[in-house]
């Protein structure tokens, strides 16, 4: 191609100069970039950077984040526990914007070798947090020791949660946040709630995100209630359980399934973010006992169950955990008196009972409590068993009954 061809191509606007007229978007798009490619980025301090680890000096490390130049970060902070450097070149580090002058300078987090007078001061102005050890317990908080430095943490800033033993903290190496700095570092107040909470709210929106219907999820009973019990899924986010949720069968007090500090698998039923609900389930993850129903009950086939409530319309009988059948106030005998027919049963009492009507996919059994008819039916069963009895009899043949006679005669006379 000759030059005088190439002149004819459209050519990029260079650096500080606008598009001619008539330029495409593309070619704006790529003049932007191009410029924005040549003018160095700036950077603030208490600012999140990312970049790849391009070089080791003696003792920092190079961090390309794009800048003018590489920002650097002491090896102190990457190292791991027995000392050794724990990255290489290439490798990925985040890190916090600690200082701008003299060079960008990155940190982790300050540990507790690192934590000379500048850097705490470089870590109360970017909110860096920073590794500290509980001394001991002084009036009204801890002392905490940061390297050679000596801060202070009011008691209600060493956890999110009331501290009945200050004592359990003592030599606990735990991060703090420095929110006050005087005297030039000689005066520090720290907070490790600060830090707590910030990573609880984080843990919150996790959760959140898990937390949809038909989610199954592990949790930690929080508390136990009559009506049932609140569940902590993680991050302070709570959910209820109901004791309707609890198991197939009817359930008096949730204490008896679950205790404060279970672990438990619940599945989630809804959520009202509205209202900030969150409804849990237990039975949802057991089998349903009225899969098998259909094989199991009859109508005419007598049971015996328990009582478990009484209402208006009549009596509710447990016939196993989670089938409650219905004995309703027509099927009781007529006393003469209004609600004369609860005498005869009472809640946790066992009775028999004869299924009148079936319906498996409504979850309905009717049935009849058998009271002075329990006597007529046990009365029907030695019946049923004598006529079996005599049936047999009949098949082995009056010969054998006449054989049976003539030796009992013969017996009486000897």
């Amino acid at each position: 191609m000759t030059r005088d061809e190439d002149s004819d191509l459209p050519q990029p606007a260079l650096s500080g100069e606008a598009p001619e007229e008539g330029a495409s978007d593309d070619e704006e798009d790529f003049a932007r970039m191009l410029e924005e490619s040549i003018e160095p980025r700036s950077f603030k301090e208490g600012e999140t950077v990312e970049g790849p680890i391009v070089a080791f000096g003696e003792s920092v490390a190079f961090v390309d984040v794009g800048g003018k130049g590489e920002a650097s970060i002491d090896m102190e902070e990457l190292v791991d526990p027995d000392g050794e450097v724990n990255v290489q070149v290439g490798d990925i580090v985040q890190a916090v914007v600690v200082s701008t002058s003299g060079g960008l300078r990155l940190s982790h987090k300050l540990a507790r070798g690192a934590a000379t007078r500048q850097r705490l001061e470089d870590a109360f102005r970017s909110g860096l947090p920073v590794e500290g050890r509980v001394e001991k317990v002084i009036k009204g908080g801890f002392e905490i020791r940061f390297s050679g430095q000596r801060a202070f943490c009011p008691i209600s800033q060493i956890d999110n949660c009331f501290t009945t033993d200050p004592s359990v903290h003592e030599g606990q190496v735990y991060t703090f946040r420095i929110i006050e700095f005087k005297e030039g570092g000689k005066n520090l107040v720290v907070s490790r709630r600060a830090l707590l909470e910030e990573e609880e709210r984080e843990r919150a929106e996790e959760v959140r995100r898990t937390v949809v219907p038909g989610a199954v999820l592990s949790g930690r009973v929080a508390s136990v209630r009559s009506f049932g019990a609140f569940v902590d899924l993680g991050g302070g986010v709570q959910g209820l359980l109901h004791v309707s949720e609890m198991g197939w069968s009817r359930i008096a007090d949730p204490n008896a399934v679950v205790q404060p500090g279970d672990e438990i698998t619940v599945k989630v039923l809804g959520v009202d973010d509205e209202k900030g609900r969150i409804s849990l389930g237990l039975k949802q993850l057991q089998t349903d006992p009225w899969a098998a129903a259909l094989d199991t009950y009859e109508i005419g086939q007598v049971l015996k169950g328990n009582v478990t409530r009484i209402a208006e319309f009549g009596a509710f009988v447990e016939l196993e955990p989670g089938i409650e059948a219905l004995a309703h106030v027509s099927t009781f005998p007529q006393t003469g008196r209004r609600d004369g027919w609860k005498a005869a049963v009472s809640p946790g009492t066992e009775v028999a009972v004869e299924i009148l009507s079936f319906d498996p996919e409504k979850k309905r059994i009717g049935v009849a409590v058998m009271h002075d008819r329990s006597a007529k039916a046990e009365e029907q069963s030695d019946v049923r068993e004598f006529t079996k009895r005599q049936d047999q009899v009949k098949r082995d043949g009056f010969g054998s009954l006449a054989d049976t006679l003539r030796d009992a005669i013969r017996k009486r006379k000897e």
